[in-house]
């Protein structure tokens, strides 16, 4: 099992949502509107810009619990949906899952994702 953790530009939300509705097997997913911030390359003269709190952005997080096997088509349909080509598109993460409870039934294990 594995868990995937996008976050993406908050505009890009409905349509990277319809897009993961199409794909067969699709497990669900939950959505968190965070703010954050990413370091962009550095500029010309090597040093970090310090980031405060006006550096913030909105965007959403998208977490989906699935089996091994969707992670591949999951994980490109997020990168291309949500891709714009400019900055600030966001992060994909995928990190494995040890175990999963279904709290209803007590299932486990890939059965309860």
């Amino acid at each position: 099992m594995k868990k995937i953790k996008a976050y993406v530009k908050s505009h890009r939300l409905s349509e990277v949502t319809l897009a993961l509705h199409k794909i067969k097997g699709m497990p669900g997913m939950s959505v968190t509107e965070v703010k954050g911030f990413g370091r962009r390359s550095a500029p010309a003269d090597g040093l970090d810009q310090v980031n405060g709190p006006e550096d913030f952005i909105s965007i959403s997080k998208i977490e989906i619990f699935c089996l091994e096997e969707m992670v591949d088509s999951l994980v490109e349909t997020i990168e291309k949906v949500a891709h714009t080509g400019l900055c600030g598109d966001g992060k994909i993460y995928v990190v494995p899952v040890e175990q999963a409870v279904r709290i209803s039934t007590g299932e486990r294990g890939p059965g309860a994702v």
